[in-house]
């Protein structure tokens, strides 16, 4: 079976806008690739994947990746692999970003589909919009992705 887009639409994915390109699970890839574009400043969670290597394609704009032992800032055209079991943060250095998040094998799609919610228009989801942090903890857990900070926390 052969790796094709998926039929989801846009996706608001905490406060970025995100479109699951592969879902391993539907496609028998055995990766998954979810496109993401975010604004300024954007920052998840630091957090660990421990089932998987995640990626980072970087399509435009420019994202730091910030991990324990070094940092790297990404323009488009470039990548960089955060391998799974070591904590790992991105953050949005550009007015907006887009990138592709791959990750081996798949699973970080179903993440993103069960925390995302439908958007409401093309643009970004409204800023200040609530969040439910156990939501996101639960979703996490589920992936074996580890949350071990706060929005801002670094690896170091």
């Amino acid at each position: 079976m052969s790796a094709t887009t998926t039929g989801a639409g846009t996706l608001w994915f905490i406060d970025n806008l995100a479109w699951i390109r592969v879902d391993g699970a539907e496609t028998g890839a055995g990766f998954d690739i979810v496109e993401v574009e975010a604004r300024r400043g954007d920052m998840p969670p630091l957090h660990v994947h421990h089932g998987a290597d995640e990626t980072f394609y970087v399509v435009a704009g420019t994202v730091s990746l910030h991990l324990p032992d070094r940092s790297v800032e990404l323009t488009a055209g470039e990548s960089f692999l955060a391998p799974r079991d070591v904590p790992h943060v991105y953050r949005v250095e550009s007015e907006t970003a887009r990138w592709l998040a791959v990750t081996t094998p798949g699973g970080f799609a179903d993440f993103v589909r069960e925390v995302s919610d439908e958007a409401e228009g093309d643009g970004f989801p409204p800023l200040g919009r609530e969040h439910d942090p156990s939501r996101l903890a639960q979703a996490a857990a589920r992936q074996r992705i580890e949350l071990l900070g706060s929005p801002g926390t670094m690896p170091w």
